[in-house]
């Protein structure tokens, strides 16, 4: 009997991430590249399809072995035609048709997904949404990413884009958003906005674990910039919260670990300023299956799709 396995991967504004995983959705192997390097389009298409290929010769495996590839992307697809409209933290993507590029390389069945709708469904079906029935994940980053799950199903909208959390305004006027948007959400709590002030405020480059530690610690400037964080973060999940009416909220990434005084201060905005019935019912947790989630997810996603083929 042939084992059977899947590839997934997890491509971020940051790193690129491929496993291998068995049918139990345990990964089995596992390799993180940067992607900073690779700045064109076609150097980071080469790095996936490079990836996949070591992946199946360190294993010692054939394209028999696997069911199929399933990637967890940075921005809005078009999940049944395979297109990536475009990643608003990578250049150089508009509307590109990287399942027929990858499927024509590869020989393999190839599926595509926003790598948030990917953390979504990995919370719900292993993680920390598990016997949820209508919850929200946010993944926060270099972006901010956000998926719906109702009623055992991904909600994905007219043009398979929905759930984009990270692109609610949340003032009139703001900052230019990379999406295009003005005041999104990801330009006040995204990974870049919080290292600028941090930088502004201790007058050096600071890590975003150091400023946990620092805040962690007690120190006023680094515990002022977290919280502020949560209060802007909170104020999108209210509008989230009165709009869906959700029973989980889960948040992953980075930003998650900084922890307590993160979580405190947006349950504590949700509590004052949502609507009383919905705010009663919906509970806000850090994501169970960390930095490996959008993996399982694309794994997970693989193995539907195929069934309902």
């Amino acid at each position: 009997m042939v084992n059977r396995f899947i590839i997934a991967v997890d491509l971020g504004g940051t790193n690129l991430k491929v496993a291998l995983l068995d049918l139990k959705y345990r990964i089995k192997d596992k390799k993180v590249l940067s992607t900073k390097r690779l700045i064109k389009k076609e150097a980071l298409i080469l790095a996936i399809i490079d990836s996949i290929n070591k992946t199946l010769e360190n294993n010692r495996l054939n394209k028999a072995n696997i069911l199929g590839v399933g990637l967890g992307l940075p921005g809005p697809i078009d999940t049944e035609r395979g297109i990536v409209h475009f990643f608003p933290n990578i250049p150089g993507w508009k509307e590109v048709n990287l399942k027929s590029i990858l499927e024509k390389k590869l020989k393999l069945p190839v599926f595509l997904d926003n790598d948030a709708n990917m953390m979504s469904l990995a919370e719900y079906k292993l993680g920390a949404a598990q016997g949820s029935k209508y919850s929200v994940c946010l993944t926060l980053g270099t972006g901010v990413g956000g998926g719906i799950v109702i009623a055992d199903g991904l909600y994905r909208g007219a043009s398979n884009a929905g759930g984009e959390i990270g692109h609610i305004p949340i003032n009139e006027r703001g900052p230019i958003c990379n999406c295009g948007g003005r005041a999104c959400l990801e330009t006040y709590i995204g990974n870049n906005r919080i290292l600028r002030e941090a930088k502004r405020v201790f007058k050096r480059d600071i890590s975003l674990e150091e400023l946990s530690r620092l805040a962690k610690g007690k120190n006023r400037q680094a515990l002022g910039i977290w919280l502020e964080v949560g209060r802007r973060l909170g104020i999108a999940l209210v509008g989230v919260v009165n709009l869906l009416n959700p029973d989980c909220i889960v948040i992953g990434g980075g930003v998650a670990n900084a922890g307590k005084m993160l979580f405190d201060k947006v349950r504590e905005v949700i509590s004052k300023q949502a609507m009383s019935v919905q705010a009663r019912r919906v509970k806000v947790v850090k994501a169970k299956l960390g930095n490996d989630a959008g993996l399982i997810g694309a794994a997970i996603f693989v193995r539907e799709s195929l069934l309902k083929k």
